[in-house]
């Protein structure tokens, strides 16, 4: 089975670690960063979506009309425009990139970050709200003929889009979420579910759940994305002197307040349930399985994708790898050093991963039926 890379398509360098230098778009350096990701054998980049950060769906446009295989996923959260909207940029960028667009589709989980929007709803109505606003999408890229829809969030009448998306019978749609709400809408909605970085046994246990409630909504399960934090050294001492180092930089921000760095998220107590999955692996121990280390999440307050992955390049491809054997089909990773780490992990890690999963599809397809 194949398996795909994410990256990030940041629009400025700054990190967890380092303060951007520039403006937070960057056309130069989000080509730069786009370009490299393409260049080093990644599938796809993220563009990540903020109250106050750059449009993800026109830094999107930016990168497919200055790539040629690149594939893009769009973050968006349904509180910030009304689903048929959404669903003609969406549509519109399909065609834009003819085909290489994604949506992943962010419900909410801290209360203060949506309000800065004007989003007042308690948690669980953002999740039948996002359940809604996914119907539409699909139904608004796949429908020839005006339709209605009239739920508890939107209600609207003969709405047809002009603008065919350029995949058929349409975009995918990928969500990500840990709370049994957030559960129930992607098994039911969602074509790639996204999870964070979490140990073999729990990432094995939400695959379970979520694919028992596919099963029982009557569908298959989604596919399996799951993110990293990489960090890379020639050698095992090499790496955990450099994540160690990383960690010294992060704690030097927290430490210090710095706003862009906590913005969006609280570094204690955080509302969503995936971050305080991630505190509650980080609180059990920092290391754990074959690579994996929560120290990193522990300093950002479990913010995001946020655990790493620490060792040389084979033993980072190695713990991919048993993450592939869970069945993720779609492995997320974003250095601190965003471009180069990007590079480094291109040429080191992703080739490793493939030609592993390629010796394993050669193996099975050689044995007798």
């Amino acid at each position: 089975m194949p398996v795909e890379f994410l990256g990030i398509g940041a629009t400025n360098n700054g990190s967890e670690t380092d303060v951007r230098t520039g403006p937070a778009f960057d056309r130069d350096y989000t080509l730069a960063l786009a370009r490299a990701h393409e260049d080093t054998g990644w599938d796809r980049v993220l563009t990540a979506y903020g109250s106050g950060s750059p449009d993800p769906a026109q830094a999107a446009a930016l990168i497919a009309c200055n790539t040629e295989r690149l594939q893009l996923l769009l973050a968006h959260r349904p509180n910030v425009s009304y689903p048929t909207f959404a669903a003609k940029t969406v549509a519109t960028l399909d065609q834009i990139s003819r085909g290489r667009l994604t949506l992943h589709v962010i419900t909410g989980g801290n209360d203060h970050e949506q309000q800065r929007e004007g989003d007042t709803l308690p948690k669980d109505q953002r999740y039948a709200r996002t359940r809604e606003a996914i119907q539409i999408y699909k139904k608004a890229w796949t429908s020839r003929e005006p339709f209605d829809f009239h739920g508890e969030h939107y209600s609207f009448d003969d709405f047809v889009l002009d603008v065919e998306p350029f995949q058929q019978p349409r975009p995918l749609v990928s969500f990500g979420g840990s709370s049994p709400a957030a559960y129930r809408v992607g098994a039911e909605e969602a074509d790639v579910y996204a999870l964070w970085g979490e140990p073999l046994a729990g990432t094995a246990e939400q695959i379970a759940t979520i694919t028992d409630l596919a099963h029982a909504a009557g569908r298959e399960a989604p596919r399996f994305q799951v993110a990293f934090r990489p960090i890379l050294g020639r050698t095992e001492e090499e790496a955990w002197e450099k994540a160690y180092a990383t960690v010294a930089r992060i704690q030097d921000r927290t430490d210090g307040g710095t706003a862009q760095l906590t913005r969006r998220h609280k570094l204690t107590d955080p509302e969503n349930a995936g971050s305080q999955r991630l505190l509650a692996v980080a609180a059990q121990g920092e290391r754990h399985d074959r690579a994996l280390w929560t120290v990193t999440a522990q300093a950002t307050g479990g913010a995001g994708n946020s655990t790493a992955l620490v060792g040389t390049p084979e033993t980072v491809a190695a713990a991919l790898l048993d993450y592939y054997d869970l069945g993720v089909r779609i492995l997320s990773a974003r250095g601190y050093d965003l471009l180069e780490d990007a590079k480094e992990f291109g040429r080191e890690v992703i080739p490793l991963v493939r030609a592993e999963v390629a010796r394993r599809d050669a193996q099975r397809s050689a044995v007798p039926a």
